[in-house]
């Protein structure tokens, strides 16, 4: 995504920057895996574990936002240079509000092993494997510049909300039928909202990369199931993200 430039340092400056998007982004991912691992094997030890580890992900957010404003301080980068160093300062912010979403999985993954199971539990990896996938491939589409990629991620965004929003009446009628239900199917809705988020921030990073390559913005309208009227709104300990 970038051209040589005359001073060499500048140029490993921004394979340093890409780098870090990468390493970023593959932490995000494993603790994504791992806080379903934890939510399916309802193993507290491990959620405990991933929950602690949110912090590496927040620092290493950091390191980005600090090297990314050094690089603008000193380089003044312009055009398709400041796009990238502009872009990878996006991109790592969505990837730690994933990381957020996933350790608030982890957190609701220790109650919920205090609880006995719910039966619709099947559908949550299912939902996470398609939002896993998807942050692997946008991930792959930012390394290798490939919008068509990025696009593919951007529509499969509206499986995501179809898939939550039928766990969604699916969970209203167990609670429904069964009131002593109601406690882990509330958890087990928190935890769907939180991954369906990550698959909206993925289609976020679609469309930076899509500037990144082409210096315009993605202009179809954003993909969107049907949406619920009784959606639950994000989780407060994932930091009060908004569910633009």
């Amino acid at each position: 995504m970038t051209t040589e430039h005359i001073v060499k340092a500048y140029d490993e400056e921004l394979r340093t920057l890409h780098n870090f998007i990468v390493r970023m982004g593959g932490m995000v991912e494993s603790q994504i895996a791992g806080a379903i691992q934890a939510l399916v094997r309802r193993d507290s030890e491990l959620a405990q574990t991933l929950i602690k580890d949110d912090d590496k992900i927040d620092d290493l957010n950091f390191d980005v936002d600090s090297f990314a404003t050094r690089m603008l301080a000193l380089r003044q980068p312009v055009a398709e240079d400041l796009r990238n160093v502009v872009g990878a300062l996006k991109i790592s912010s969505d990837l730690e509000r994933m990381a957020d979403y996933a350790t608030n999985v982890a957190k609701r993954a220790v109650a919920l092993a205090a609880m006995p199971p719910v039966k619709p539990l099947y559908t949550i990896p299912r939902m996470s494997r398609l939002v896993q996938e998807m942050l692997r491939d946008v991930l792959d589409a930012y390394v290798r510049g490939d919008v068509d990629t990025a696009i593919d991620v951007w529509h499969r965004d509206a499986e995501v909300d179809d898939m939550y929003n039928s766990l969604f009446r699916e969970l209203l009628t167990y609670m429904m039928e069964d009131p002593r239900s109601i406690t882990p199917c509330t958890q087990l809705l928190f935890v769907a909202k939180n991954i369906e988020r990550i698959g909206d921030h993925a289609t976020n990073i679609s469309e930076t990369i899509h500037f990144l390559v082409l210096g315009e913005r993605l202009r179809d309208s954003r993909p969107r199931g049907d949406s619920s009227p009784f959606a639950v709104a994000p989780d407060k300990d994932a930091g009060g993200i908004d569910l633009g």
